[in-house]
């Protein structure tokens, strides 16, 4: 079950970075699937958070065990999906 669920997420690129990660990699991973730096990224999360009232508490650690590892995806067979290009 939980292998579906991260399979699912690796191809849809939601994976938790092994690089510039800071806690659980999951800013970066989100960041890198957008196309955006890890810190834009964590700062945006940040903010998500503040404003929904108790989400810090729940959306953070529920992707962190929802989206798999670079590692995990690997070792899954998932093909992630392209990050989005940044528009200049």
């Amino acid at each position: 079950m939980m292998n579906d669920i991260h399979r699912t997420f690796a191809q849809h690129g939601l994976v938790r970075a092994r690089d510039g990660k800071v806690l659980g990699g999951v800013a970066s991973g989100l960041g890198r699937r957008i196309g955006i730096d890890p810190w834009p990224s964590r700062l945006a999360l940040v903010l998500v958070l503040l404003l929904l009232p108790g989400s810090q508490l729940l959306v953070y650690p529920l992707l962190w065990v929802l989206m798999p590892s670079e590692t995990k995806a690997a070792q899954l067979g998932a093909h992630p999906a392209a990050p989005v290009a940044p528009t200049a």
